[in-house]
């Protein structure tokens, strides 16, 4: 994610950056999107709006995470959502906001998108625009309950890290959550395979999704055992910091 990606703005000091790798995805997805509509464009301008609002979601979390005194200063967009590079303060209640705020960004955004999409339906019912308004209320949702999931290290599952941080502490709260994450990816993953095999071609990106959240719960669980051990050794313990993803379900 540091490597390869493609500087795009810079932001109440984020750099935001886009992963080479958006372009041969899209270039995939993009038939999909297009297809819904009459004119092509709004097929293009869906798919964009969808990382549009996933950008917004993790600048929720950037902007959190400096509120409480963290550092924040890095996006990258990529095919599978948004990775927010932050760093709160080692504290349960820091932790927890910077990683809540990305979601009620969506949760602010759900009655504007519906308002919007209820005003382009009596104005200009079945159109490409009324279309267009209706699918961006219908993917806001999606991804917010999507990432509500407490499934580590979807932002559901970093929120029940940062609740257990509270009365089990920083390590072992990063280890159950960690624990939840791999039974959690498998589960995607199995799910995915099953229904690509059942001949859905949205069945494989589920796998690869299981993939990604199973190797990013690895990384904790390991993070958490590298923890412990520095503090058996009495070396300050200092954690990579945290990368609140918003994975984009397909």
């Amino acid at each position: 994610m540091r490597t390869g990606a493609i500087r795009l703005f810079r932001f109440a000091g984020i750099e935001v950056f886009l992963h080479y790798s958006w372009f041969l995805v899209a270039a995939i997805f993009m038939t999909d999107y297009v297809r819904r509509y009459e004119s092509p464009v709004w097929g293009v301008l869906e798919y964009i709006s969808v990382f549009v609002i996933v950008l917004i979601h993790e600048f929720g979390h950037a902007l959190a995470c400096r509120q409480v005194g963290g550092v924040a200063n890095r996006i990258v967009l990529w095919p599978l959502g948004g990775i927010a590079f932050v760093n709160p303060p080692r504290r349960p209640g820091a932790y927890l906001w910077s990683i809540a705020a990305g979601p009620l960004v969506n949760v602010i955004l759900l009655p504007v998108l519906a308002f919007v999409s209820l005003m382009a339906q009596a104005s200009m019912p079945g159109s490409d625009a009324a279309i267009f308004c209706r699918h961006l209320n219908f993917i806001n949702a999606l991804l917010l309950g999507f990432n509500l999931l407490p499934v580590f290290p979807l932002d559901g599952g970093q929120i029940v890290r940062g609740l257990l941080w509270f009365p089990f502490g920083e390590i072992r709260s990063l280890q159950i959550a960690s624990v939840i994450g791999l039974l959690g990816g498998a589960l995607i993953g199995i799910v995915g395979l099953m229904v690509g095999l059942a001949g859905s071609s949205a069945g494989w990106w589920w796998v690869v999704l299981g993939f990604f959240v199973l190797s990013r719960a690895w990384y904790g669980w390991q993070q958490a055992k590298a923890m412990i051990a520095a503090s058996k050794m009495g070396i300050p313990i200092s954690p990579s910091p945290t990368a609140p993803e918003n994975p984009v379900p397909r």
